[in-house]
């Protein structure tokens, strides 16, 4: 199946503060910003302009088929889509998926920006979101390992007892990691609700052999007021050294027993560039 989507804003972070400028936007190619109407609920005829939305473990009690919330939202003159696991109060949506194909893939070798704008609608929640070197069918088949490059946001229990913050996180060969306010020494602050964030994370698509399969995460927003590196070297998931083709979400209420929590995350401006680029693809934006 593919979808209808609905409008919002962004967020970023530094630790070492960088300062990025407007300019170089002729580098940035538009992945999606959302300002269309609508998210079919169809294949797109036209190659790069479709998104695929299933749930592809839906254990919904009563069922309940296409529980997932994927939807456009006007804000003030910007549309930004909003993505949740199911509605407040529905349980057992455990892998809502949401892709789209990059407009150029990453092949192997390379090194690729990418931008975008989140913001946490509200706690609890369970959301992860990143790129992936696998076609729609290995998505839908694999769900949380068809990602490499990610980040997470959750407040979320782990199996083994420890309870995330909410504080954005990166994957690395240990599990998750929290992004590090690096300056001050120490973890960054849980994100905060109804803020948004600027994330740049470059990834090195590289071999592994070559010193490539990570990223390093850049961030504005919340406590970093400039853009700053909060992640050197996190790991791609399952380092299949494969080219990055899909931009993928993914969010999930938990089981009906321990369910997470059907908290949003609003996503917007997704962009692209070949090599290292921290500048800004945006024009100022006017805040709510």
């Amino acid at each position: 199946m593919i979808i209808a989507i609905s409008i919002f804003v962004v967020i970023s972070f530094v630790s070492k503060a960088v300062s990025p400028q407007n300019s170089d936007k002729s580098a940035w190619i538009l992945i999606d910003n959302f300002e269309r109407e609508q998210l079919n609920n169809r294949l797109n005829e036209k190659k790069h302009e479709h998104w695929y939305k299933k749930d592809t473990r839906n254990d919904t009690s009563p069922f309940i088929e296409n529980p997932q919330v994927t939807e456009l939202q006007k804000e003030i003159s910007n549309t930004v889509l909003l993505k949740k696991p199911a509605a407040e109060g529905v349980l057992g949506n455990r892998k809502a998926l949401t892709f789209r194909p990059l407009p150029n893939a990453v092949s192997v070798g390379e090194i690729s920006t990418f931008y975008l704008r989140i913001k946490v609608e509200y706690f609890p929640n369970n959301h992860v979101f990143g790129l992936s070197n696998l076609d729609a069918q290995g998505i839908a088949q694999h769900d949380y390992n068809a990602l490499e490059s990610s980040i997470r946001i959750t407040d979320k229990y782990e199996s083994n007892g420890f309870k995330n913050d909410g504080t954005i996180m990166v994957k690395t060969d240990n599990g998750y990691s929290n992004i590090q306010n690096y300056e001050n020494k120490r973890s960054a602050k849980p994100a905060q609700e109804n803020t948004w964030y600027e994330i740049w994370f470059v990834v090195n698509n590289a071999l592994k052999k070559q010193g490539g399969q990570h990223y390093d995460v850049y961030l504005k927003g919340g406590e970093f007021t400039q853009q700053t590196l909060v992640y050197k070297n996190a790991a791609f998931r399952m380092k299949r050294e494969m080219p990055l083709i899909y931009f993928m979400m993914n969010c999930n209420t938990g089981p009906a027993k321990q369910p997470y929590g059907n908290g949003g995350l609003y996503y917007d401006d997704l962009y692209m560039a070949k090599g290292t680029l921290l500048t800004s693809p945006l024009l100022p934006i006017e805040k709510p």
